[in-house]
């Protein structure tokens, strides 16, 4: 099943829009869920007061239109809805446990109108134990390409592999980016590199990363796209003609309690494509 949280937002009516066509691609049911938080409503007022009807209404109205839009787009889309009271990402977290991906509006109806991320979708993506896609509401042709981030540490792994499966659900090419900088020593005059040996590391580290993946995929087009850059600008950059940019929770060198790393956070803010976080 794939679960896509609704709250009437511009990016929410974009994310059940893609949650509705890879669920088509999947073949997998699609449940709709809509949080109610009455956290702000219920300060003050006795345990169980009542819900005000106007606050029920709009859920209702919420995911209502959600499931026309999903039928709408997808009509042979399984399409069930769910309301829930609670913390949003507390919430959709709970709700995807056994679920095969989640999807969220990069920014909900609280959100302020600069930001780019909003506190739910930057709370889900890294702490949910399926990939989580954070979708933009502004409206993208697509290119037929995936692309997915790697490095040389394991955690890239099960984002590599999901992106291998999108690429071939979609008839897509997949570009593997590796982004490398030389260390902070080689700002040391005496600092002595072979570029062409640091190059060809370079290379094998997305050959190594590949291997098993190409041999059981061989019908997924792969492009090795290695590059001398930061991470986040390059995956930025290519992200511009993707359909979708994937990356792991954790990158090389993060703190190994922190779920969300500084690529992740780094592309969920600023890729112009639908990001998936594959936690590792």
């Amino acid at each position: 099943m794939i679960i896509v949280g609704a709250d009437g937002s511009a990016p929410s009516r974009a994310a059940v829009e893609w949650a509705a066509d890879d669920a088509a691609r999947m073949s997998l049911p699609l449940r709709i869920v809509h949080v109610m938080d009455t956290s702000w409503y219920l300060v003050g007022r006795r345990p169980g007061a009542a819900l005000p009807g106007a606050l029920l209404s709009e859920g209702q109205r919420i995911l209502r239109e959600a499931e026309e839009l999903a039928r709408e787009r997808q009509p042979s889309v399984r399409v069930s809805t769910k309301e829930v009271e609670g913390a949003p990402a507390e919430v959709l977290r709970e709700q995807a446990g056994d679920a095969a991906e989640l999807v969220v509006g990069s920014r909900g109806r609280g959100g302020f109108a600069g930001a780019l991320l909003g506190s739910v979708s930057t709370d889900v993506a890294g702490q949910t134990h399926c990939p989580v896609v954070v979708v933009r509401a502004e409206p993208r042709q697509e290119h037929g390409e995936v692309v997915a981030g790697v490095d040389d540490s394991p955690e890239c792994e099960p984002a590599l592999a999901y992106a291998f499966d999108q690429a071939r659900l979609r008839g897509a090419t997949l570009r593997v980016v590796h982004a490398w900088q030389l260390p902070a020593l080689a700002l040391d005059p005496e600092a002595v590199y072979d570029m062409d040996e640091v190059r060809t590391a370079q290379h094998q580290v997305v050959r190594d990363r590949l291997r098993s993946l190409t041999r059981d995929h061989p019908q997924v087009k792969v492009v090795e796209d290695v590059r001398s850059a930061h991470p986040v600008d390059a995956l930025n950059r290519v992200a511009e003609q993707a359909d979708l940019l994937v990356v792991g929770s954790r990158g090389h060198g993060a703190v190994r309690s922190a779920l969300l790393g500084s690529v992740s956070r780094g592309v969920l803010h600023h890729a112009s494509c639908p990001v998936a976080v594959v936690r590792a």
